[in-house]
Protein backbone atom coordinates (compact mmCIF):
# COMPACT_ATOMS: atom_id res chain seq x y z
CA UNK A 1 0.00 0.00 0.00
CA UNK A 2 1.17 3.43 -1.19
CA UNK A 3 2.01 5.68 2.04
CA UNK A 4 -0.82 8.02 0.68
CA UNK A 5 -3.35 5.29 0.52
CA UNK A 6 -2.69 4.13 3.93
CA UNK A 7 -2.91 7.94 5.22
CA UNK A 8 -6.14 8.64 3.36
CA UNK A 9 -7.82 5.44 4.19
CA UNK A 10 -7.03 5.14 8.22
CA UNK A 11 -5.80 8.51 9.07
CA UNK A 12 -7.07 11.47 7.26
CA UNK A 13 -10.15 11.17 8.98
CA UNK A 14 -8.80 12.23 12.57
CA UNK A 15 -7.19 15.29 11.03
CA UNK A 16 -10.45 16.61 9.70
CA UNK A 17 -11.36 19.24 12.34
CA UNK A 18 -7.70 20.33 12.77
CA UNK A 19 -7.10 22.76 9.61
CA UNK A 20 -3.32 22.87 10.71
CA UNK A 21 -3.23 19.65 10.03
CA UNK A 22 -3.37 20.81 6.34
CA UNK A 23 -5.62 17.31 5.10
CA UNK A 24 -1.91 15.61 6.31
CA UNK A 25 -0.78 16.49 2.30
CA UNK A 26 1.97 18.86 3.31
CA UNK A 27 5.39 18.21 5.49
CA UNK A 28 4.56 20.36 8.54
CA UNK A 29 1.94 21.31 10.75
CA UNK A 30 1.03 24.81 10.43
CA UNK A 31 -0.72 27.02 13.10
CA UNK A 32 -1.59 30.44 11.96
CA UNK A 33 -3.35 31.70 14.98
CA UNK A 34 -0.09 30.68 17.33
CA UNK A 35 2.30 30.88 14.22
CA UNK A 36 4.01 27.62 15.17
CA UNK A 37 5.26 25.27 12.21
CA UNK A 38 5.98 21.74 13.39
CA UNK A 39 7.81 18.71 10.95
CA UNK A 40 8.29 15.20 12.23
CA UNK A 41 10.72 12.83 10.35
CA UNK A 42 11.81 9.04 11.30
CA UNK A 43 14.96 7.53 9.90
CA UNK A 44 15.46 3.58 10.31
CA UNK A 45 19.17 2.07 9.40
CA UNK A 46 19.31 0.29 5.60
CA UNK A 47 16.55 2.23 4.69
CA UNK A 48 17.34 5.86 5.30
CA UNK A 49 21.11 5.96 5.45
CA UNK A 50 23.59 2.66 4.59
CA UNK A 51 24.68 2.15 8.00
CA UNK A 52 26.28 3.36 11.29
CA UNK A 53 29.99 3.55 10.75
CA UNK A 54 30.05 6.80 10.51
CA UNK A 55 27.78 8.02 13.60
CA UNK A 56 29.03 11.91 13.20
CA UNK A 57 27.94 12.00 9.94
CA UNK A 58 24.53 9.88 9.65
CA UNK A 59 23.51 12.32 12.61
CA UNK A 60 24.12 15.55 10.20
CA UNK A 61 22.55 14.17 6.97
CA UNK A 62 19.33 13.02 9.10
CA UNK A 63 19.05 16.77 11.02
CA UNK A 64 19.49 18.52 7.99
CA UNK A 65 16.80 16.35 5.97
CA UNK A 66 14.25 17.30 9.24
CA UNK A 67 14.75 21.25 8.75
CA UNK A 68 15.22 21.12 5.50
CA UNK A 69 11.00 20.66 5.33
CA UNK A 70 10.53 24.13 7.24
CA UNK A 71 13.44 25.92 5.04
CA UNK A 72 11.34 25.05 1.63
CA UNK A 73 8.32 25.98 3.41
CA UNK A 74 9.61 29.78 4.03
CA UNK A 75 10.03 28.63 7.79
CA UNK A 76 13.94 29.31 9.74
CA UNK A 77 13.94 26.56 11.85
CA UNK A 78 14.82 27.43 15.86
CA UNK A 79 14.03 24.10 17.58
CA UNK A 80 14.28 20.29 17.72
CA UNK A 81 13.45 17.34 19.85
CA UNK A 82 15.51 13.61 18.79
CA UNK A 83 14.62 10.03 19.64
CA UNK A 84 17.20 7.46 18.94
CA UNK A 85 16.17 4.15 19.40
CA UNK A 86 19.02 1.23 19.72
CA UNK A 87 21.84 -0.88 21.76
CA UNK A 88 24.91 -0.66 23.43
CA UNK A 89 26.80 -1.65 19.81
CA UNK A 90 25.49 1.21 18.18
CA UNK A 91 25.24 3.56 21.01
CA UNK A 92 28.82 3.14 22.26
CA UNK A 93 30.57 5.99 24.36
CA UNK A 94 32.77 6.78 21.22
CA UNK A 95 29.46 7.33 19.04
CA UNK A 96 27.75 9.16 21.53
CA UNK A 97 30.49 11.62 21.93
CA UNK A 98 30.52 12.09 18.06
CA UNK A 99 27.14 12.29 17.61
CA UNK A 100 27.11 14.70 20.71
CA UNK A 101 29.94 16.68 18.64
CA UNK A 102 27.97 16.71 14.95
CA UNK A 103 24.47 18.19 16.67
CA UNK A 104 26.54 21.13 18.26
CA UNK A 105 28.28 21.45 14.86
CA UNK A 106 24.59 21.69 13.33
CA UNK A 107 23.30 23.62 15.70
CA UNK A 108 25.74 26.77 15.25
CA UNK A 109 25.41 26.24 11.85
CA UNK A 110 21.68 26.33 11.50
CA UNK A 111 21.24 28.84 14.89
CA UNK A 112 18.88 25.85 15.96
CA UNK A 113 18.34 24.10 19.89
CA UNK A 114 17.86 20.96 20.77
CA UNK A 115 14.98 20.94 23.18
CA UNK A 116 14.42 17.00 24.39
CA UNK A 117 13.79 13.52 23.05
CA UNK A 118 13.71 9.85 23.94
CA UNK A 119 15.76 6.60 24.40
CA UNK A 120 14.26 3.21 23.66
CA UNK A 121 16.81 0.38 23.76
CA UNK A 122 16.30 -1.78 20.58
CA UNK A 123 18.09 -4.27 18.42
CA UNK A 124 16.85 -1.78 15.33
CA UNK A 125 18.75 1.27 14.98
CA UNK A 126 16.62 4.86 14.06
CA UNK A 127 16.12 8.42 15.09
CA UNK A 128 13.06 10.13 15.04
CA UNK A 129 13.28 14.20 14.87
CA UNK A 130 10.31 16.73 15.55
CA UNK A 131 11.79 20.62 13.76
CA UNK A 132 9.96 23.44 15.17
CA UNK A 133 9.70 26.86 13.81
CA UNK A 134 7.47 29.94 13.93
CA UNK A 135 5.93 32.02 11.35
CA UNK A 136 2.71 34.13 10.09
CA UNK A 137 2.91 32.44 6.67
CA UNK A 138 4.41 29.44 4.77
CA UNK A 139 4.16 28.29 1.64
CA UNK A 140 1.76 25.75 1.23
CA UNK A 141 1.62 22.51 -1.19
CA UNK A 142 -1.10 21.89 -3.78
CA UNK A 143 -0.36 26.11 -4.34
CA UNK A 144 0.69 26.26 -8.11
CA UNK A 145 -1.43 28.28 -10.89
CA UNK A 146 -1.21 27.14 -13.97
CA UNK A 147 1.91 28.77 -16.34
CA UNK A 148 3.71 28.94 -13.08
CA UNK A 149 7.67 28.46 -13.74
CA UNK A 150 9.14 25.50 -11.95
CA UNK A 151 12.50 26.27 -10.30
CA UNK A 152 14.71 24.23 -8.30
CA UNK A 153 17.86 25.53 -6.18
CA UNK A 154 21.24 23.96 -6.42
CA UNK A 155 22.14 20.77 -7.99
CA UNK A 156 20.98 17.40 -7.92
CA UNK A 157 22.07 13.96 -8.47
CA UNK A 158 25.41 14.31 -6.18
CA UNK A 159 23.76 12.35 -2.85
CA UNK A 160 22.72 9.29 -5.04
CA UNK A 161 26.38 9.30 -6.75
CA UNK A 162 27.64 9.34 -3.28
CA UNK A 163 25.08 6.43 -2.37
CA UNK A 164 26.19 4.75 -4.88
CA UNK A 165 29.69 4.63 -4.25
CA UNK A 166 29.17 4.15 -0.46
CA UNK A 167 27.32 0.69 -1.84
CA UNK A 168 30.74 -0.30 -4.41
CA UNK A 169 28.45 0.53 -7.31
CA UNK A 170 30.43 3.18 -8.50
CA UNK A 171 34.44 2.95 -8.43
CA UNK A 172 36.19 6.48 -9.34
CA UNK A 173 38.86 8.26 -8.06
CA UNK A 174 39.63 8.69 -4.59
CA UNK A 175 39.75 12.53 -4.43
CA UNK A 176 36.47 12.66 -6.50
CA UNK A 177 34.68 10.03 -4.45
CA UNK A 178 35.53 12.58 -1.37
CA UNK A 179 33.42 15.02 -2.61
CA UNK A 180 30.42 12.90 -3.58
CA UNK A 181 31.03 11.06 0.21
CA UNK A 182 30.33 14.74 1.56
CA UNK A 183 27.69 15.75 -0.81
CA UNK A 184 25.70 12.74 0.30
CA UNK A 185 26.22 13.32 4.29
CA UNK A 186 26.13 17.09 3.83
CA UNK A 187 22.99 18.04 1.65
CA UNK A 188 23.23 22.00 0.97
CA UNK A 189 20.47 23.61 2.59
CA UNK A 190 19.90 27.31 1.64
CA UNK A 191 18.74 28.98 4.90
CA UNK A 192 19.35 32.06 4.21
CA UNK A 193 16.53 31.87 1.25
CA UNK A 194 14.28 30.92 3.77
CA UNK A 195 12.01 33.73 4.15
CA UNK A 196 12.80 35.18 1.01
CA UNK A 197 10.33 32.61 -1.07
CA UNK A 198 7.76 33.94 0.25
CA UNK A 199 7.96 36.81 -1.99
CA UNK A 200 7.69 34.96 -5.04
CA UNK A 201 6.86 30.96 -4.50
CA UNK A 202 3.40 30.08 -4.91
CA UNK A 203 3.60 26.51 -3.64
CA UNK A 204 6.91 24.17 -2.72
CA UNK A 205 8.88 21.05 -1.01
CA UNK A 206 12.08 20.02 -0.73
CA UNK A 207 13.63 17.35 -3.18
CA UNK A 208 14.08 14.22 -0.65
CA UNK A 209 12.38 10.99 -2.60
CA UNK A 210 13.40 12.30 -6.19
CA UNK A 211 12.72 15.92 -8.70
CA UNK A 212 9.71 13.75 -10.48
CA UNK A 213 8.37 12.41 -7.59
CA UNK A 214 8.17 15.43 -5.49
CA UNK A 215 7.46 17.59 -8.59
CA UNK A 216 3.69 15.24 -8.60
CA UNK A 217 3.42 15.54 -4.85
CA UNK A 218 3.55 19.20 -5.20
CA UNK A 219 0.35 19.26 -7.58
CA UNK A 220 -1.15 16.15 -6.61
CA UNK A 221 -4.37 17.04 -5.76
CA UNK A 222 -4.42 20.12 -8.29
CA UNK A 223 -5.79 19.59 -11.59
CA UNK A 224 -3.13 20.32 -13.32
CA UNK A 225 -0.24 18.64 -15.18
CA UNK A 226 4.35 19.57 -15.63
CA UNK A 227 6.30 19.82 -18.44
CA UNK A 228 9.71 19.24 -16.84
CA UNK A 229 13.29 19.79 -19.42
CA UNK A 230 15.92 17.62 -18.21
CA UNK A 231 18.59 19.46 -20.32
CA UNK A 232 17.84 22.42 -17.89
CA UNK A 233 18.10 20.50 -14.49
CA UNK A 234 21.05 22.00 -12.76
CA UNK A 235 23.62 19.08 -11.56
CA UNK A 236 27.91 19.68 -10.50
CA UNK A 237 30.51 19.33 -13.16
CA UNK A 238 32.21 16.38 -10.95
CA UNK A 239 28.96 14.62 -11.66
CA UNK A 240 28.62 15.41 -14.93
CA UNK A 241 32.55 13.59 -15.37
CA UNK A 242 30.62 10.64 -14.30
CA UNK A 243 27.99 10.83 -16.65
CA UNK A 244 30.61 11.44 -19.42
CA UNK A 245 33.00 8.69 -18.18
CA UNK A 246 30.25 6.11 -17.04
CA UNK A 247 27.85 6.68 -19.85
CA UNK A 248 24.75 6.74 -17.18
CA UNK A 249 21.70 8.76 -17.89
CA UNK A 250 21.09 11.75 -16.39
CA UNK A 251 17.44 11.01 -15.24
CA UNK A 252 18.72 8.20 -13.00
CA UNK A 253 20.44 10.85 -10.95
CA UNK A 254 18.46 13.41 -10.79
CA UNK A 255 15.33 11.67 -9.65
CA UNK A 256 16.60 9.42 -7.09
CA UNK A 257 16.06 11.72 -3.94
CA UNK A 258 17.97 12.58 -0.77
CA UNK A 259 19.28 16.11 -2.47
CA UNK A 260 16.83 18.30 0.02
CA UNK A 261 17.24 21.20 -2.71
CA UNK A 262 13.95 23.40 -3.04
CA UNK A 263 11.50 22.61 -5.75
CA UNK A 264 9.16 25.78 -6.14
CA UNK A 265 6.79 27.20 -8.63
CA UNK A 266 6.58 31.27 -9.68
CA UNK A 267 4.90 33.37 -12.13
CA UNK A 268 6.59 34.12 -14.83
CA UNK A 269 6.40 38.07 -13.67
CA UNK A 270 8.72 36.81 -11.08
CA UNK A 271 11.93 36.32 -12.83
CA UNK A 272 13.11 39.31 -12.00
CA UNK A 273 13.20 39.33 -8.13
CA UNK A 274 14.29 35.90 -8.39
CA UNK A 275 16.97 36.15 -9.64
CA UNK A 276 18.72 39.41 -7.61
CA UNK A 277 17.70 37.62 -4.68
CA UNK A 278 19.37 34.17 -6.14
CA UNK A 279 22.62 36.82 -6.96
CA UNK A 280 22.80 38.63 -3.63
CA UNK A 281 22.65 34.79 -2.11
CA UNK A 282 25.18 33.64 -4.11
CA UNK A 283 22.52 31.10 -4.42
CA UNK A 284 22.02 28.83 -7.84
CA UNK A 285 18.07 28.73 -8.80
CA UNK A 286 17.51 27.30 -11.97
CA UNK A 287 13.81 27.24 -14.19
CA UNK A 288 13.51 23.31 -15.06
CA UNK A 289 9.99 23.19 -16.48
CA UNK A 290 6.19 24.74 -16.37
CA UNK A 291 3.27 24.25 -14.70
CA UNK A 292 0.60 22.95 -17.43
CA UNK A 293 -3.58 22.43 -18.04
CA UNK A 294 -4.67 19.47 -17.11
CA UNK A 295 -5.75 19.11 -20.18
CA UNK A 296 -2.37 18.24 -21.46
CA UNK A 297 -0.80 15.00 -20.27
CA UNK A 298 2.48 15.96 -17.85
CA UNK A 299 5.83 15.36 -19.58
CA UNK A 300 9.60 14.84 -19.30
CA UNK A 301 11.66 15.77 -21.83
CA UNK A 302 14.96 14.73 -22.61
CA UNK A 303 18.37 16.68 -23.53
CA UNK A 304 17.44 15.68 -27.44
CA UNK A 305 14.21 17.10 -26.98
CA UNK A 306 11.92 13.62 -27.20
CA UNK A 307 9.15 12.70 -24.52
CA UNK A 308 10.30 10.03 -22.26
CA UNK A 309 8.84 7.53 -19.76
CA UNK A 310 9.98 7.38 -16.40
CA UNK A 311 9.67 3.49 -14.93
CA UNK A 312 11.13 4.55 -11.64
CA UNK A 313 10.33 8.10 -10.50
CA UNK A 314 11.56 8.02 -7.51
CA UNK A 315 11.09 6.68 -3.72
CA UNK A 316 7.97 5.96 -2.39
CA UNK A 317 6.90 4.74 0.78
CA UNK A 318 5.35 1.33 0.27
CA UNK A 319 3.77 -1.06 3.29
Amino acid sequence: MHEFDLINKHFLRLSKKNKSSLNLNDDVFFDKLKELIVSVDTYVDGVHFVDFKKPHLVIKKILRSSISDLICKGVEPKYYFISGSGNKKVFTKASLIKISESLKQEQKKFNIHLCGGDTVKSNKLSFTITSIGFSKKIIFRNHAKKNDDIFVTGNLGDSYAGLLMLKKRIHIKKNLMKYFYYKYFHPDLHLKIAKKLLLFANTSIDVSDGLVSDLEKLINKQKLSYKLNIKDVPISNNLKKILKSKKFKKINFISKGDDYQILFTANPSKHRIINKIAKSLNIKISKIGKICSQNQKSQIIDENGNNIDLNNKGYYHTF
